[in-house]
């Protein structure tokens, strides 16, 4: 036992055995064999004993935890949460809401003692009945693999590893290596509960199983070895996709090359926008496969509204060339987009230039009808540039954001008006960009809708004697 710990805590846990560990300990047989070989080993510890108080026995427990790690001059914690008024407030289960506050409490020791990973008991047995609950909750390959032995980043720390140390090792080995040495762990009287998930899988399920083939435990055990072979190869694959696609990462928001991620395979799709999800809501423990293929086909076929609800107050929002994964609250950023004071309309006299919001202005040059002026402002591709008949126009222009009334003639329907708030929509523009983006107008009427359309009645004509060539540019 010994041997092999000590193999596993150096090359698959990468612990040195000179720095403190933040042992989670519940005084079970397997928190008892952990800390038990870990303290043989000679490694620093601090135990960590967190009291749900769900059982009556759990206050002699927490004092047995004590108990033991006073004969072993080892640092502990106990602390006690109401576990049942936890999960009833936040609406969980008592197994996931016990997993956070334990979780939280342990990794809060480690930061405190600057502890070198929070190590846990899991063992094979518990590694079978993680990956059951997978399977039957409907999870991909990520989930069937099951736990690892080093985690990090994790649910809990971007700094700190989890690590289990045992999860090669089978119950049934660590009853045969206590009574060896007469070590007698508590008995948590849950554990018997099959109202609880995971005990009615590994009280029922598995031993039904079992009927089929006595060696189903051993052969999963090894299927997930294969498993997080595998795994590893496809993180490779998923994490240079992932610098490829993902433009900015916020507290609150994650930004996709939309065009590079619908570039992808289906399976990598599925993978970008599930590590999205789990980096925002790293307290999800699943997210299915009914809620990335609504992310995948909200992707291929974006609503009118351009956002999709998706899972635990998250949203996801297309915009142009952008897909946003954010929380309903964030504070996108607005892409530098460029844009007015809705309240502050501007004069811009021709010539002349003036500024707007976060260093854009705009630029009017006059210039004499040419076959080369003309022949530039035919051949113009810069959405953000235009030329007009300078004779057509009331000087000074007006720059000002859009009204509900507004009509807009776009060159190409030959004077025929819409509605400016429908033309908005066709284009695509973001919804949050457009009550600040700026139009150009003489008198009342649109002259220049920048990024996007001139209006026909401004357009160059046979008859043009003067253009105005105007400018919208980022100083």
């Amino acid at each position: 036992m010994l041997d092999h710990m000590r193999s596993v805590l150096i090359n698959r846990c990468q612990l040195a055995p000179d720095q403190k560990i933040v042992l989670g300990v519940s005084g079970g047989p397997d928190s008892l064999c952990l800390l038990t070989t870990i303290w043989k080993l000679n490694y620093p510890m601090v135990i960590g004993h967190l009291d749900h108080g769900l059982r009556p026995e759990s206050s002699a427990e927490s004092e047995q935890v004590a108990r033991l790690a006073e004969q072993l001059h080892l640092t502990c914690h106990i602390e006690k949460e109401d576990v049942l008024t936890i999960s009833q407030e936040h609406h969980l289960s008592l197994e996931e809401a016990g997993r956070i506050v334990r979780y939280r409490f342990l990794f809060g020791l480690a930061e405190r003692y600057d502890a070198q990973a929070v190590a846990v008991g899991h063992t094979a047995d518990d590694q079978i009945e993680t990956i059951l609950m997978h399977l039957i909750r409907g999870s991909g390959l990520s989930g069937l693999r099951g736990m690892p032995y080093r985690a990090l980043p994790n649910t809990w720390s971007q700094t700190i590893p989890l690590v289990r140390p045992m999860l090669g090792i089978w119950r049934s080995e660590i009853i045969a290596y206590l009574n060896e040495l007469g070590l007698q762990p508590a008995i948590d009287t849950s554990n018997q509960d099959v109202r609880f998930f995971r005990n009615s899988l590994r009280m029922e399920l598995i031993p039904f199983l079992e009927r089929y083939n006595p060696q189903f435990r051993q052969l999963l055990s090894r299927t997930t070895d294969v498993l997080q072979e595998d795994e590893a190869i496809i993180t490779t694959v998923v994490d240079t996709a992932w610098q490829d696609c993902v433009l900015e990462i916020g507290s609150e928001y994650i930004l996709f090359d939309r065009q590079k991620l619908i570039a992808q395979s289906i399976g990598v799709k599925r993978r970008l926008l599930r590590k999205a999800t789990y980096l925002l809501r790293p307290e999800l423990r699943d997210v299915d496969f009914e809620t990335t293929e609504r992310a995948i086909h909200f992707l291929a076929s974006p609503p009118q509204t351009g956002q999709l609800n998706l899972v635990a107050g998250l949203r996801l929002a297309m915009e142009d060339k952008y897909l946003w994964l954010a929380s309903w609250e964030a504070d996108l950023p607005d892409q530098n987009w460029p844009q007015v004071d809705p309240e502050s309309p501007l004069h811009l006299s021709v010539p002349g230039e003036v500024s707007l919001l976060k260093g854009w202005k705009f630029i009017a040059q006059v210039e004499e009808d040419s076959a080369s002026s003309r022949e530039q402002a035919l051949q113009n591709t810069d959405p953000y540039q235009t030329w007009i008949d300078f004779d057509r126009i009331q000087n000074p222009l007006i720059i000002r954001s859009r009204r509900p009334s507004d009509r807009f003639k776009p060159l190409g329907l030959e004077g025929h008006s819409v509605k400016l708030a429908d033309f908005l929509v066709n284009l695509k523009l973001p919804r949050r960009a457009r009550d600040s983006w700026p139009l150009v107008l003489s008198g009342e009427e649109i002259v220049w809708l920048p990024g996007f359309r001139l209006a026909h009645p401004f357009r160059i004509q046979t008859d043009t004697r003067r253009l105005v060539k105007l400018s919208l540019i980022k100083s």
